[in-house]
């Protein structure tokens, strides 16, 4: 049998999509009740967590446009689809500390933060609008789980003509199976894929050659 990335290689797969234009990050629910391996997380999500941080502190030392999503249902609310296939996501609500963004990640002011009862940061909220206003490109995508959410709003980001940049240690799944195929699945369909490290050198060198051409003009 033919190997996979051989397959895929030949079947025109994998290609780069480079960072292009203004760049912003979005920080998929990286709330409580996933970093606690009691509720909905476990696997590797609090290194993803951990690792995040840095990231965030120079993406707000750089002025890019930081989005953040929570599930978040109601106090009365009728379970959806996404709900039916776990019931116990209706604990997520609004004054729920399990649906809080973990302290460390609090957003802070200017950034958005969108309320979701579906996969996708961007199905049903003002996420793609907010991030077109300000003008990005190149969207940084990072949270939990792989698998599920984070994946979900890659596709999306996608779809709406972003090009994502998976920030793979910066994602975190209870499966840590789940995980790299994702992480395989979104690099040859629907994303770059990088470390933290690697997605702050492209982005210094996008800035650096962006310089160039204007002193060339």
């Amino acid at each position: 049998m033919e190997p996979e990335n051989a397959l895929f290689e030949r079947q025109g797969f994998g290609g780069t999509l480079g960072v292009a234009g203004p760049v912003g990050l979005l920080l998929v629910d990286f709330v409580n009740g996933f970093a606690d391996p009691d509720l909905f997380g476990g696997g590797n999500i609090p290194a993803a967590i951990e690792t995040t941080l840095p990231m965030l502190d120079w993406a707000r030392a750089e002025g890019l446009p930081v989005a953040h999503s929570r599930i978040v249902f109601a106090d009365d609310a009728t379970p959806n689809i996404f709900a039916l296939k776990s019931r116990k996501l209706l604990a997520l609500t609004e004054h729920a500390r399990s649906s809080a963004i973990v302290e460390s990640l609090t957003p802070q002011r200017g950034e958005l933060v969108v309320r979701k009862t579906v996969p996708s940061a961007f199905f049903g909220t003002d996420l793609l609008p907010w991030l077109v206003q300000r003008g990005v490109q190149t969207l940084l995508v990072a949270g939990a789980t792989t698998s599920g959410c984070v994946r979900a709003s890659v596709v999306d980001a996608m779809s709406w003509g972003l090009r994502p940049v998976v920030l793979t240690d910066c994602c975190g799944d209870r499966s840590l199976r789940a995980h790299e195929a994702s992480l395989f699945d979104m690099g040859q369909k629907y994303a770059d894929l990088l470390t933290r490290d690697e997605a702050v050198r492209a982005m210094q060198e996008s800035a650096e050659e962006v310089v160039v051409e204007r002193s060339v003009k």
